[in-house]
């Protein structure tokens, strides 16, 4: 047979051959149907929002989930792999919104419901073929061909049957309470939602620490701290604590300097009184719970909240951290423990009724103080102060929400301060940065609001999620115990509503007095609750009948004749079972529901009864960012539902941020394009960069230097060595195929890599099944450039020179062949298109890589004792040739001698099984053993202070100095010592172990000495005349062969070669030859070599340099 030889090394290239050849063979279903009947490993993809491109963090995360489903794939397991597109959401509606030029407010009066969801639908799946090219093109298999969507009727049916299950356990309710507000995105939001990453933000705000006047006390107030001025109007109550010390302290305010009494906790009035203005603590001191009903006036008398307002509560949450009062503003309809502390002591909260008679909060869904147009009439009338709130009615809370507004317009918080101040109400103004909570989708800050929302009881299943949680392997494991361990502890009910309109809709009707209720699970059930209402005259027909459903049908055919969203469910009403009609709840429900249910939704109620329906992932893996979020709504569901984890183990990965360490953005200009980069520099590269670089679960700092010295070392080495083999191969006729040699009849060397090989085998599947792709990817790479081809390539390539196939030649070929075939497979899922070229280019029959099983570890041919050796030959060459690089003796230049002190007996015999190779390599002619180098060797050696120092703490001082004075015997002593060496000192025996000291060597006259970890090199370095004439032999031989290369000779080629040279560089040259002449014809394939004066030199001889000077060398083919 003949090896496919290349030209040079293109990953692009590759990747794009590779990937016409897996669409003609339709390799990913190829590899599912040779797995049919073999056990199933579960994998369950995380769907994207296709209304937005793809970034370079999507090849990171895809690349993970490749490679591990590669992995299992070649474990032998079935891996099925099916896409999904989340397709409802914040996202979708605010991306349309744009698009059309609207708001929500428009949405039913300048486009219908119907009109704005149709446009949703299609800006939905707007970069399907972007997001379907990437994952082609990085050599991601999943089933892209039948996906998961979730607005599909029969997906949002699922969602619906897992309500309805969700329900009739008591977990779904209806309330109102306080919840995280996005009056930007115009809905409510989940606890997880506000505590993705980057939800939390530090925000320059105006605070102001506020007087509340007593009522019966003359010039006496209550101090309180607000960073949220804006809610001062909707104050109803102050909070103390009732074991907490107050007093009274006696000054002035710092503004008007008008005289008063202020009421604070006595441990903060240093904070808030100073010499600047003459203050006074007046006797006696008194517990927050003395305090409790006493009343204080009205700070803001805009409106009435009605009886029980304006008075001092208890609540144990309160601090004396510093920068409060001890004392806290309560505003029940904007907090969740304001709203609490109030209920408890039967204090109202500010509500306003709106003009459909609603009570709402001051603050309007848009986030503005409600315009008085906007209130009910009979309202305003009586409980409104007009005349001093027209002017704010209508200001917006916080200027992110007005687009209108300059970057430097006052806030409405600077503006109350500024009235407060006026009215002597404010005793203290001032900037304060704190953090703050901001949509994840709009990026503007949220308002804690009262909500009447549908919630799911998730604290219900609080154990038993966390149970669950513990026989989860998390990636990092820090992140299941901490991030996600933590956020479980403290869970609050999962707020599912939302008030949009492109989303699943809340399947639950209800009476108008909300007393009768349905929770509807599925399409089938619908259809016939609908025909009960059409008997009932509360339809006049049935509208799933009149599109031609069929509810005993669950084709897509079927489903696609209906359509399950707004606005046509909301035209929909029931029949309760006392006869009374019955209307949808309005909301949507949470678009994490909809991704968190796909365990069961993927599969649908047609796969109701199936293994499918509801089963647990052996694998997912998503970034960071989804530890709240999908991964959540996944564990969350299938504990509610099934009682079982949704997940086995999962893999959460970091950022990926650039170079500098900065988050990346178009913005600030620092995006990296995924499909510029796969241009660039093809996706096996991209893939083993960020595999490889950092573990997944650290944040990737992306330098694309990074990915090109990927490519040229690691794809460039392996490229390199397969050419190197094939070359050879060609030329030779080597069959795979033929007659082979037993590896225990090759020689060491062949023996020392396929030991290694199959250690590495070993390493790397413990790697692969621990999920650790990053650890795979170094071993490989390493073993490639290190082993393979830096030192068995490098060191056996004269083996396969010369002509006919000796057996010794052919263990090498057979032996080259097989370690290539093998990193081929190991390295397929991380690199899946190069490694399946080269496989292919071994093993052209055998089809693709990844239809085949991971290489088998051969037990029997690991040979630990001879790669301990080798690893010394390797260890020992580097510091030799580190040495020589050190005093500018290159490694053609041959040496004398080195000496290698030994510890014992089985160093020694481990070196000396090496010792030719060692010797070769560094072009040493000796090796000489020293068991005792006292005397030729001085060695120094130094404390390690870190391992000792927590140890003998305040003896270290004597150690440092004792260690000074050891001599060359006792440190030798140290050195030779098994275990643990006992240094008697006057301040008591101190026990030395390995890693408590550091011993050096100092070089000698005429010898360079190296020590690493034990083992310590000297080296002759003197040049004898005879050592200078080898060298100059062997310094002609690489031009000459670097000239064959150029002028295109074959390396079978032989040639005439002439070299011209003047004065000292002829005579050291004419020396040299005189010795060395048939060594250097041998090595350069010259059939004649002469040497000339250099005036002889004709224009096509090429300029070399010779030590100081330049000789003339001219290769011509025979």
């Amino acid at each position: 047979m003949t090896f496919k030889e290349y030209k040079g090394l293109d990953l692009v290239a590759t990747g794009n051959e590779v990937l016409k050849k897996w669409e003609k063979e339709g390799a990913f279903r190829k590899s599912l149907e040779l797995r049919e009947g073999a056990p199933e490993f579960i994998f369950f993809e995380g769907p994207p929002s296709a209304n937005g491109m793809p970034g370079i963090h999507h090849v990171m995360a895809r690349s993970i989930k490749d490679a591990i489903c590669r992995y299992k794939t070649q474990s032998g397991y079935l891996v099925r792999r099916r896409a999904g597109w989340d397709t409802h959401g914040l996202p979708v509606e605010l991306g349309v919104e744009k698009k059309l030029g609207i708001t929500k407010e428009d949405i039913g009066t300048k486009i219908s419901i119907a009109e704005y969801n149709k446009v949703c639908r299609e800006e939905v799946m707007k970069y399907t073929a972007q997001w379907r090219n990437l994952t082609d093109r990085i050599g991601y298999w999943v089933d892209m061909d039948d996906p998961y969507i979730t607005y599909d009727n029969r997906y949002i049916e699922t969602l619906w049957y897992l309500l309805k299950d969700i329900y009739g356990k008591g977990y779904l309710y209806k309330g109102k309470s306080i919840q995280p507000y996005s009056p930007a995105a115009g809905t409510g939001l989940s606890s997880h939602e506000l505590n993705q990453p980057g939800c939390y933000r530090d925000v320059k705000d105006t605070t102001c620490c506020v007087q509340f006047k007593v009522v019966g006390k003359e010039d006496e107030y209550f101090l309180a701290w607000t960073t949220t001025p804006w809610t001062l109007p909707s104050n109803t109550a102050l909070c103390v604590n009732p074991n907490i010390d107050y007093v009274r302290v006696k000054s002035t305010n710092p503004y008007t300097g008008k005289p008063a009494v202020y009421i604070l906790a006595q441990a903060l009035v240093h904070s808030w009184f100073n010499d600047k203005i003459p203050y006074e603590i007046l006797p006696g001191t008194f517990k927050g719970r003395e305090l409790e009903g006493m009343r204080y006036e009205q700070l803001i008398p805009w409106f009435n909240p009605g009886e029980g307002a304006f008075r001092v509560i208890l609540g144990d949450y309160v601090t004396t951290e510093e920068g409060t009062t001890g004392i806290v503003h309560i505003a029940p309809t904007f907090g969740a423990d304001d709203a609490k502390v109030a209920k408890a002591a039967g204090v109202p909260g500010l509500y306003v009724v709106d003009k459909n008679g609603d009570m709402e909060a001051q603050v309007d869904p848009r986030g503005r103080f409600y315009r008085i147009e906007d209130l009910d009439p009979e309202y305003v009338k009586t409980c409104v102060n007009v005349p001093e709130y027209s002017q704010w009615a209508g200001r917006y809370v916080k200027n992110a929400y007005d687009s209108t507004l300059a970057a430097d317009a006052p806030t409405l918080d600077i503006d109350i301060c500024v009235m407060l101040k006026s009215e002597n109400k404010a005793f203290k103004i001032e900037k304060h940065v704190h953090t703050y909570p901001h949509c994840w989708r709009t990026d503007k800050p949220v308002l804690y609001y009262p909500l009447n929302s549908w919630f799911i009881k998730t604290t219900a299943v609080r154990e038993k999620m966390m149970e669950l949680n513990e026989h989860i392997v998390w990636k990092p494991e820090a992140t299941g115990t901490g991030r996600f361990g933590k956020w479980l502890e403290n869970i609050q009910d999962w707020n599912l509503s939302r008030s949009r309109y492109w989303g699943t809709p809340l399947p639950i009707w209800r009476t108008e007095d909300g007393k009768e209720e349905k929770c509807i699970g599925s399409v089938k059930e619908l259809y016939a609750e609908i025909e009960k209402s059409v008997a009932a005259g509360f339809m006049s027909s049935n509208p799933l009948a009149e599109k031609g459903f069929d509810p005993e049908d669950m084709s897509k055919a079927n489903y696609d004749k209906i359509d399950l969203h707004r606005p046509y469910v909301d035209e929909i009403f029931l029949v309760s079972e006392s006869g009374n009609k019955m209307k949808r709840e309005s909301d949507l429900i949470d678009v994490w529901f909809d991704s968190g249910a796909m365990p069961y939704a993927q599969t649908g109620l047609r796969g109701l009864d199936s293994a499918d329906f509801g089963s647990t992932a052996d694998f997912i893996a998503e970034g960071v960012d989804q530890t709240r979020g999908w991964f959540y709504t996944l564990h969350a569901i299938h504990t509610m539902v099934s009682g079982t984890p949704a997940f086995k183990r999962v893999i959460s990965n970091g950022l990926v941020l650039d170079k500098k360490g900065e988050k990346m953005s178009k913005r600030l200009g620092n995006a990296v394009d995924p499909f510029q980069a796969l241009d660039t520099y093809g996706a096996d590269a991209l893939r083993w960069y960020m595999l490889t670089n950092a573990q997944p679960w650290d944040n990737l700092k992306f330098d694309e230097a990074g990915v090109d010295e990927v490519r040229r070392k690691f794809f460039g080495t392996l490229y390199n060595s397969y050419s190197v083999f094939a070359l050879y191969a060609n030329i030779d006729h080597f069959d795979p195929c033929g007659p082979t040699v037993e590896v225990s009849a090759r020689p060491m060397f062949d023996q020392w890599i396929m030991s290694r090989l199959n250690t590495l085998c070993k390493e790397v599947e413990a790697a692969y099944e621990d999920y650790d792709v990053t650890l795979a990817g170094r071993l490989i790479q390493d073993f490639v450039c290190d082993d393979l081809s830096n030192w068995y390539i490098r060191l056996n390539k004269k083996r396969l020179w010369g002509s006919g196939m000796s057996e010794d030649k052919l263990a090498a070929y057979t032996t080259l062949y097989e370690v290539l075939r093998s990193v081929a497979l190991l390295g397929a899922p991380i690199a899946p298109f190069f490694m399946d070229q080269l496989f292919r280019d071994l093993c052209p029959e055998a089809g693709s890589v990844h239809y085949l099983p991971m290489p088998a570890v051969n037990e029997s041919l690991i040979d630990s004792e001879l790669e301990d050796s080798m690893a010394f030959a390797q260890k020992a060459s580097s510091m030799v040739l580190a040495l020589r690089k050190k005093v500018g003796i290159n490694v053609r230049k041959p040496l004398a001698k080195v000496l290698v002190p030994v510890i014992g007996d089985k160093v020694k015999a481990h070196i000396e099984r090496v010792k030719d190779i060692f010797l070769t390599e560094v072009n040493v002619k000796e090796l000489e053993f020293l068991h005792d180098t006292v005397g030729i060797i001085t060695k120094k050696i130094k404390p390690n202070f870190k391992t000792l120092g927590k140890i003998y703490g305040k003896q270290m001082k004597e150690i440092a100095a004792s260690f000074a004075n050891l001599s060359q015997e006792q440190i030798a002593q140290i050195e030779c010592s098994e275990g643990a060496y006992t240094l008697s000192l006057p301040g008591g025996d101190v026990v030395l172990n390995k890693g408590d000291y550091e011993i050096n060597s100092e070089d000698m006259p005429g010898w360079l000495v190296a020590t690493e970890g034990s083992l310590t090199i000297a080296l002759d370095i003197v040049q004898t005349d005879e050592l200078i004439r080898e060298g100059n032999a062997r310094e002609l031989i690489h031009p000459i062969q670097n000239l064959r290369k150029d002028s295109g000779f074959e390396i079978t080629d032989r040639i005439q070669t002439v070299i011209y040279a003047d004065g000292q560089a002829f005579k050291s040259i004419e020396e040299a030859l005189a010795q060395y002449k048939d060594y250097v014809c041998q090595q350069t394939l010259s059939s004649t070599l002469e040497l000339r004066p250099l005036a002889e030199a004709g224009e096509d001889a090429a300029c070399v340099e010779w030590d100081k000077d330049t000789i003339k060398i001219k290769v011509i083919r025979k």
